[in-house]
């Protein structure tokens, strides 16, 4: 069937909605967008989709075509008929003539009066593409869509040279040969196709051919659509008016980044030259070869070998916790000490006031940028109680214009002062106006540059986030916005409290992806007493959020290992470290942990060095 442009039009402006659930599908409300159930990577906006598993889309006649399996023409037939508006003649049903037994009229008029070659004939025989037509002895050709159903078919007079297309025939699919390389050869007729072949059958199997059933371009515009690998095309129309004017006709419609070249055959067409082949002894069958259009200049795709990548360990701000070079998360509650702990480590990076089990750094300048909290009254009082070093805490002054995470200010402000530590508090105050937290496609560019931002510049991004309301979720899927959030951060952290006891509060290591994930570990905080270490804990992210009520006993790992020390070293006896770790091991205690529990009793706890590079522990009495 033959359609208008206004039809087609027509067609690609039916709401993809309303087509959807008029075809019985399920659809959920995402956003500005909804969600095909079905398939629920896409996403359908009034007449727009994207599958965004495969990052495309397109309108409903793609749409159709790609989900429905219709040709080009039934697509448009399906949303035309949707929207109540068809053409008002109805093309018949495309349905192939009935194939004779043989094929043997067929075969010796294509071998013996067009000479085609007959290897070549037995590989379309062979395939079905070309058959006797048993009831008005023609030749047909097929032409198949990209899933190799017929949808066109040409019928050539074996005696009367008549030429017809079958009735129904989508024009959109010639005749043609889909090969493994990167060139198509573009011919008016299928016997001109196969003339072509024998002309120049050097690896001919490795190139992709097609026959437009004439001059029109819908067979070519489709093949390109279909087949993305095309960089070359060949047009090879007859050497006639016609045929010469198609050309440079065809050549504008090909995309930008394929090279075009006119290949003349140089008698009127090219079964004209295999017939006169003899006469060409220096087999030269083309009169001219022209560019029509050239390539845009391609950039190679930058590309990393990876024997060239230097292999590098991970540097931890704290094991493992929070990398370097990486981009991490804090999530929970407001109120429940996400802040109080930020400011704790404000101090261990500015001012050598290590957390529990982190080893010792260097003091270095660091970016804290809050939304939320006063820097006179709030902000710089709590840093002071810490011990950090405001010298070497800095934030970026955007009352001008807000800053935002995409924001290259963050970037230049990294660089500039070699900060080593950025906290964001909260995420969702420097998203943006333009970003919707709750989009995947939208969330995922933000994340890419921050942690490329982490990554160039061997900082430590902490995000601080809030979680939702949500019921019977696990604590990563409470945050905030689309889980790609989650997706994109190479540590999570979550900080919860006690029901029964709020001035406890937990941190917990819920995803790790560049170590085994660290223990939970208790803090205090609102008791009059400030903020404290406890130590590690037995207790989850999920357990807090489902309401657990007992606080943690004061006999926490670290106290645990300092228990275990006691009682294998009393009474003046002595334990290889080796004979601890194992017993330490037994019971749940890391080893960074028991180290922690050394640091408790040294005043206490002597080591002496053995033969084998160990050590054997002992208490003074």
């Amino acid at each position: 069937m033959h359609y208008t442009q206004e039809q087609i039009d027509r067609a690609n402006a039916v709401s993809l909605e309303d087509f959807l659930r008029s075809q019985g599908e399920e659809l959920k409300k995402s956003g500005r967008e909804y969600r095909w159930k079905k398939h629920d990577s896409l996403t359908v906006r009034g007449n727009k989709w994207f599958r965004h598993s495969q990052s495309k889309g397109g309108f409903p006649v793609d749409f159709v075509m790609e989900f429905y399996g219709k040709s080009f023409s039934e697509a448009v037939a399906l949303l035309l008929h949707d929207t109540g508006y068809m053409p008002d003649k109805q093309e018949p049903q495309f349905r192939l003539p009935a194939r004779s037994g043989t094929n043997e009229a067929a075969y010796r008029y294509l071998s013996e009066k067009r000479k085609i070659a007959p290897s070549l004939l037995d590989v379309f025989f062979k395939a079905g593409d070309i058959f006797e037509d048993a009831a008005h002895r023609n030749v047909v050709f097929i032409g198949r869509d990209k899933d190799g159903i017929p949808r066109c078919a040409h019928a050539r007079g074996m005696e009367d040279q008549s030429r017809r297309d079958v009735s129904g025939s989508d024009k959109s699919c010639g005749f043609s040969y889909r090969g493994s390389g990167n060139q198509l050869f573009v011919f008016e007729a299928p016997i001109d196709l196969l003339s072509f072949i024998c002309l120049y059958p050097d690896k001919w199997m490795q190139r992709s051919y097609i026959s437009l059933g004439g001059v029109s371009g819908k067979a070519l515009d489709r093949f390109l659509s279909e087949s993305r690998d095309i960089r070359k095309v060949f047009l090879c129309t007859d050497n006639d008016e016609a045929g010469n004017a198609a050309a440079l006709r065809l050549a504008q419609t090909v995309a930008d980044g394929i090279e075009v070249v006119r290949f003349t055959p140089v008698m009127k067409d090219w079964n004209e030259v295999l017939c006169h082949a003899d006469q060409f002894p220096n087999r030269r069958y083309h009169a001219e070869s022209s560019t029509l259009k050239e390539a845009a200049a391609e950039k190679p795709v930058p590309m990393i070998r990876m024997s060239d990548v230097v292999s590098a360990e991970v540097e931890w701000l704290w094991k493992p916790y929070i990398p370097f070079g990486k981009v991490s998360i804090l999530q929970g509650n407001p109120g429940e000490g996400k802040t109080y702990f930020a400011m704790q480590l404000a101090a261990a990076c500015t001012n050598k006031k290590p957390l529990p089990c982190m080893d010792e750094l260097e003091p270095f300048n660091m970016i804290y940028q809050t939304a939320e909290d006063g820097l006179g009254d709030t902000v710089r009082p709590r840093l002071e109680k810490t011990g950090a070093d405001l010298d070497r805490i800095l934030v970026i002054d955007d009352g001008d214009r807000p800053l935002t995470l995409t924001d290259d200010r963050l970037e230049k402000a990294i660089r500039e002062n070699h900060a080593r530590l950025v906290v964001i508090d909260p995420i969702q105050a420097f998203l943006g106006a333009d970003v919707d937290m709750n989009r995947a496609n939208e969330v995922r560019p933000v994340f890419r540059k921050l942690g490329d931002i982490a990554q160039d510049h061997r900082a430590a991004i902490l995000l601080i986030g809030h979680l939702n309301k949500a019921n019977g979720m696990t604590s990563l899927q409470r945050g905030l916005g689309s889980t790609d959030i989650i997706a994109a951060v190479r540590s999570a952290l979550f900080i919860g409290k006690l029901k029964d006891d709020p001035t406890i509060r937990i941190l917990t290591h819920e995803k790790s992806s560049l170590a085994p994930a660290g223990d939970s570990i208790a803090f205090s905080l609102g008791d009059g007493e400030g903020f404290s270490w406890i130590g590690a804990v037995e207790i989850t992210a999920d357990q807090l959020l489902s309401g657990a009520k007992e606080a943690p006993s004061k006999a926490t790992k670290v106290e645990q290992g300092v228990k275990l020390l006691e009682e294998m070293l009393r009474d003046g006896a002595k334990a290889s470290n080796r004979e601890i770790l194992a017993r330490a091991k037994g019971l749940g205690i890391s080893r960074r942990t028991l180290n922690d529990s050394k640091a408790r009793l040294a005043g206490r706890l002597k080591s002496e060095p053995t033969a084998d590079g160990s050590c054997v522990y002992s208490l003074i009495l």
